[in-house]
């Protein structure tokens, strides 16, 4: 079976290109081969699932690069360099015309029509099939092609604000003609959470929730889909369904590895060894772990979903990331992406804290530290740079450890656990998400640190999230050899608990119970983006946890001040100048094409 995948995905790599929706020909060519077996009625056996899944898979593969630099060249963490191609300026600068090779809804389209005519027939197989559910031969497909299209949908509202929605297979000139409603992120978002919700119960009566490819060009193919539950999450948190989205992550976690296992946060770490007051030694646990390791084993991985990349640049789906953001050979070691002003000054800004003498004393580490190790360790883990000759002519030859595969990474663990953070936080529960940011989490450190501050009814609801002691062990200064569990911040700034400098904000002069929540939730909140940011640089998520925050506050100035002082609060007037658009309008914070699709049709 895996050779016949193998040759399916071979085939699939030479197939056409695609189009695009609005009097919707323009993204649906009827000419071109974006349905797969659209000449025929497919879905009868285990190989035209097969083939079809991995089509639309192999569609994915278009998408994935601009995935991580629509996410992150909009943002305030990165910059563009002397060898930034035009395209790349024009993302970076908020001024991307029809001709950016990012700027193609087609692909995107492509993905979702293939899923709506996979839809179509397995939905029409379903009512021919007397067993429940029509049987194990295309129901984990059914589930998995769902999330594809849910997760397609949500990328193409996130990036262009308001986009055609069409449910049905474009198969006909007529049927691309049509007009068809302009969804915006909260009707997909409403739209998908009521359309996936019911494969809960699908997934639960297979107790498996994808199907079983195995290993495709040593890739485990178990990677390649979007688990239900965790996109019901992502959903429910850009919706502003805080509660609803809290217990869909929660629900992930405590299914991923079944009833009797915790999926915790692991204990990996970047910290010193600081022997004597020296700082000179670190050790790293957390680089491998977070981004590098794609051995699915039993399932307790940090990487959850990735989107895979062909191996040579010829086969057409091969990711650019690593030349993008790496000094090599084939790009002359001249990198078009790297770490901004802003990146460097908050990773800096962090106090790490190191307890010593058996947990009697607590140092900081000195700020006069080389190599951005001065603060938070993330960034002088993933991060190196040197200058050196190639051709007679300087350069700076720069590493970003995070982009050493062809694969691109979509979802991990410790992005699930920093969004149920906010889910938490924003559903009324500061103290519970603070926790996950500095101590981890279990029954106890729940019982301990969070009810007290709830009254009856909250209480019976933060109870149904059970993190168990026995199999939740939140770390300890001295550390224990079965620990699992530990606040997100320790991945690079020490030994949070006993860090004076990062405590739980509170405001005991606010006598109203309503304005102080509010407050620890803004202070929590700002945390919370913080640390996304420590944790998550360069991989493409900046742009959206700005947007997704200053949308719900309806304040654009929270991601439009960050933006403009990517190179350094005193180069905010030079990047207004650079970024001509108005940031403090929310419309100019989306991509549009051709007048069809986006704000300014």
């Amino acid at each position: 079976m895996i050779s016949k995948i193998n040759k399916f995905i071979c085939a699939l790599c030479v197939m056409g290109g695609v189009a695009g929706l609005t009097s919707c020909e323009d993204f649906f060519n009827q000419g071109s081969e974006h349905v797969i077996f659209a000449d025929q009625d497919h879905l009868n056996n285990a190989a035209d699932t097969l083939w079809s899944v991995v089509g639309i898979m192999n569609k994915l593969q278009a998408v994935a690069d601009r995935t991580i630099l629509l996410g992150e060249m909009r943002a305030d963490l990165v910059d563009v360099t002397d060898a930034s191609s035009a395209d790349l300026i024009q993302l970076a600068y908020f001024n991307v015309d029809e001709n950016n090779i990012y700027n193609q809804p087609r692909d995107y389209y492509a993905v979702i029509n293939n899923c709506n005519y996979f839809i179509a027939k397995a939905d029409t197989a379903l009512k021919n099939n007397r067993s429940e559910y029509g049987g194990y031969i295309f129901m984990r497909e059914y589930v998995s092609v769902k999330a594809f299209r849910a997760w397609t949908y949500l990328q193409l509202a996130l990036n262009y604000g308001r986009v055609p929605f069409v449910t049905e297979p474009i198969l006909t000139k007529g049927a691309s003609e049509a007009d068809y409603p302009m969804y915006g992120i909260e009707d997909i978002c409403e739209h998908f959470i009521n359309d996936l919700t019911p494969l809960i119960g699908i997934i639960d009566y297979m107790g498996k929730e994808n199907p079983g490819y195995g290993t495709i060009r040593s890739n485990d193919s178990r990677f390649f889909y979007f688990p239900v539950r965790m996109l019901l999450g992502e959903l429910n948190l850009w919706a502003g369904h805080y509660r609803e989205a809290a217990q869909w992550y929660y629900n992930f976690i405590s299914t991923r590895l079944g009833s009797n296992s915790s999926y915790c946060t692991d204990v990996n770490e970047a910290r010193w060894d600081a022997t004597g007051g020296s700082w000179d030694r670190l050790v790293d646990s957390w680089s491998q772990r977070a981004f590098n390791n794609e051995s699915y084993g039993n399932g307790d991985t940090e990487l959850i979903t990735y989107i895979p990349g062909d191996s040579i640049p010829s086969e057409g789906n091969y990711s650019q990331l690593r030349l993008l953001f790496n000094s090599q050979a084939d790009n002359e070691y001249k990198v078009s992406i790297q770490p901004s002003k802003a990146m460097f000054d908050l990773s800096e800004s962090q106090m790490y804290c190191m307890v010593t003498n058996n947990g009697r004393d607590t140092i900081y580490a000195p700020k006069n530290l080389e190599d951005h190790q001065s603060g938070d360790l993330r960034l002088s883990r993933v991060y190196s740079s040197r200058e050196r000759t190639y051709n007679n002519e300087k350069i700076n030859d720069q590493s970003i450890d995070k982009y050493s595969t062809r694969n691109v990474h979509i979802w991990r663990r410790t992005m699930l656990y920093l969004h149920l953070a906010e889910a938490l936080n924003r559903a009324g529960y500061p103290r519970f998400a603070y926790a996950i940011l500095s101590t981890g989490v279990n029954n106890d450190v729940i019982e301990t640190d969070v009810i007290p501050y709830h009254d009856a009814n909250d209480s019976i609801w933060l109870k149904t999230f059970d993190f168990p002691t026995s199999r939740c062990i939140v770390a300890t200064a001295q550390g224990t050899a079965n620990q699992n569990m530990a606040g997100i911040h320790n991945h690079g700034s020490g030994w949070t608990p006993a860090n004076k400098y990062y405590q739980f904000p509170d405001d005991s002069t606010l006598t109203d119970p309503a304005a102080r929540l509010a407050y620890q939730q803004e202070a929590v909140e700002r945390m919370i983006v913080d640390e996304c940011a420590l944790e998550f640089a360069f991989e493409g998520q900046r742009f959206y946890d700005l947007m997704r925050v200053a949308l719900r506050r309806n304040d654009p100035a929270f991601l439009a001040d960050r933006i403009y002082a990517r190179r350094g609060e005193d180069k905010v007037a030079d990047m207004k100048a650079l970024i001509r658009n108005d940031l403090y309008q929310p419309r100019n914070w989306y991509l549009n094409w051709n007048g069809k699709i986006g704000f300014n049709e």
